[in-house]
């Protein structure tokens, strides 16, 4: 229907008869003669409907609105001196009508194509005419292209791409699952995968040797920015490998997306273990495109004339006290904005907020009375102060002060006065060596998941055995990880006895996995990369649902179709299930 897309034509094509389709993006009538901007997928080119070079065209023209559905036939030709348009692609050049068909009319619309004002109760109503955005049509495209480079840099190395099922077994893997009644087997459910980890072990155990997938996966989790009840995860995994060769594949994917996205990464990235994250940045994703570091001063605080401080360094197991330097925060801040630091801190459960100002004449502050000169000089140059620095201390249980002086460190770089984030750098950083376990409410819990490989088992403490287990981070957001799975059925039961899965739920829950690892399982590991979370960093936006072409909302609702919904009572008696009445 069409002989080019809008921006296919330029300079060249001048004195060419030309067949374009699309929709009216906008129509102007200077004296008689009517513009009209045509919009495809590739962008913008300008019709102009001039009674003299086509009577009925220009006729046809005249009852044009936005958004109807255009064929317009005609002759390229250059645009008058004075008269190009430098914001367009093809702005030197207009289509010199004589042919115009309505293919389709269009009722007013609800929103203007392109106004980002527009609440998200409306565009998501209107999905698909926020689709017709071309900026988020960019989106869409760069996310086409990241996701072919990825199947192409895997199948070059030898991966094979494997399609797992979607109809699965309800295992315990850390979110809800969410459920599908069997019509067939009464009483009985399936569950969506929350992951492909269990089938795609087995594939190793199958000798596939190396396999990945673009994988939709399910959780019935609360929902923020980066979080959706289904997500798309590139899942890779291999056999006969090392934490180093899976890392490699992993940069290697990486680099080959970025690329198709025109954006240069270099490999290999920077590596921290997950104690010094969470003890110099007090988080297991820290945020590398600034350093602003904790360091340790509980051994100089223990000898200062504070009760408080000194009764919270007698347990240096369990409690901590972190100074965070900020640089040149004497000369940007005052006081009372110094205060609000404080006051966000105790949101997180910090009892209060200390802090040092670096003087021409030494430190100030209210809590120099407490030390000796020897460890005010041993502050100063453990924190490397320079004047005009603050440094901040955080001071507490181990978990808590780790928590809050992690945020505030994040929220000092984010503060506009600070100037030191820089938002258009793309920083990774691996995070390995991470706990095999929590424990929460007095109950143990696998860190990652209870298949992943324990460095060894031999730790008075449970908390202290180390893991397998590497997550990739991206400008503080974590984009996936792995781990080195256990291959051998021993190990696995001894990890589910730590974990305080019987003998007997384990075969219930597990036993195909089980079985499967008494056959001759190679050593294997692997990776997931959530695809989402990776294309709303490459492309600048604030959530995933930017990034999703029909995403639900924070309530795990679809305004477009109405989902979730009420089925009649035909479909709940062919699944042997009855509604309750809901107590009001």
């Amino acid at each position: 229907m069409r002989s080019h897309y809008c921006t296919d034509l330029s300079e060249a094509n001048v004195g060419q008869n030309v067949v374009l389709a699309g929709w009216a993006n906008s129509y102007r009538d200077h004296g008689g003669i009517i513009f009209i901007d045509l919009r495809d997928k590739s962008g913008l080119v300008q019709l102009t409907c001039d009674p003299e070079d086509g009577a009925a065209a220009h006729k046809v023209a005249d009852s044009i609105r936005d958004e109807f559905v255009l064929i317009a036939k005609g002759t390229v030709r250059l645009r008058g001196e004075g008269l190009t348009n430098p914001r367009l692609k093809t702005g030197s050049i207009e289509i010199i009508v004589n042919e115009l068909i309505i293919e389709n009319k269009s009722t007013a619309l609800p929103f203007v194509i392109g106004d980002k004002t527009v609440g998200e109760e409306t565009t998501l109503k209107y999905r698909y005419l926020e689709l017709r955005d071309p900026d988020l049509y960019e989106v869409f495209r760069l996310r086409s292209k990241a996701a072919i480079a990825a199947r192409n840099i895997l199948d070059e190395n030898g991966f094979l791409e494997v399609e797992t099922p979607i109809l699965t077994k309800s295992t315990p893997e850390g979110a809800r699952d969410y459920l599908v009644p069997s019509r067939v087997h009464d009483g009985q459910f399936y569950a969506l995968p929350q992951s492909p980890q269990l089938f795609k072990q087995l594939l190793m155990v199958g000798g596939f040797d190396r396999y990945f997938q673009i994988a939709k996966c399910f959780r019935d989790e609360d929902l923020r920015a980066d979080r959706q009840p289904e997500f798309t995860q590139i899942d890779v995994e291999m056999s006969f490998c090392t934490q180093e060769d899976v890392i490699k594949v992993a940069e290697d994917l990486l680099s080959a997306m970025f690329k198709a996205c025109n954006v240069d990464i270099k490999p290999p990235f920077n590596r921290i273990t997950h104690n010094n994250a969470m003890e110099w940045y007090g988080c297991d994703k820290p945020d590398m495109r600034y350093d602003l570091k904790m360091v340790d001063v509980l051994d100089i605080f223990s000898r200062c004339d504070n009760e408080i401080f000194t009764n919270i360094a007698k347990a240096p197991h369990t409690n901590r006290i972190k100074a965070l330097k900020v640089p040149g925060a004497d000369l940007v801040f005052s006081k009372r904005e110094m205060k609000t630091f404080e006051d966000f801190v105790r949101k997180f459960g910090a009892h209060g907020l200390g802090y040092f100002q670096m003087k021409e004449d030494g430190l100030k502050g209210p809590l120099v009375k407490f030390f000796s000169e020897e460890d005010i000089a041993l502050i100063i140059e453990r924190t490397e102060l320079e004047v005009g620095d603050v440094v901040f201390f955080g001071a507490g249980d181990k978990k808590t002060v780790l928590d809050y002086m992690g945020r505030l460190r994040i929220f000092i770089a984010e503060h506009e006065k600070m100037n030191i984030l820089d938002r258009d750098r793309f920083e990774f950083v691996w995070v390995v060596d991470f706990p095999m376990f929590e424990v929460e409410d007095g109950r143990v819990k696998a860190l990652h998941h209870p298949f992943t490989m324990p460095k060894d088992t031999d730790k008075e403490n449970i908390e202290d055995i180390e893991s397998i287990a590497y997550d990739i981070v991206l400008n503080g957001t974590e984009l996936g990880g792995g781990s080195i799975r256990i291959h051998k059925s021993d190990v696995q039961e001894e990890v589910f006895k730590l974990l305080g899965i019987g003998e007997e739920e384990a075969r219930e829950k597990f036993g195909f996995l089980l079985d499967a690892l008494k056959f001759g399982a190679p050593p294997h590991g692997g990776f997931a990369i959530g695809f989402d979370r990776l294309m709303m960093l490459i492309t600048k936006k604030s959530s995933i649902r930017d990034v999703i072409a029909f995403p639900k909302t924070q309530k795990a609702s679809c305004i477009l179709t109405k989902a979730p919904s009420a089925v009649d009572n035909n479909q709940l008696r062919d699944l042997h299930i009855r509604l309750r009445e809901q107590v009001k």
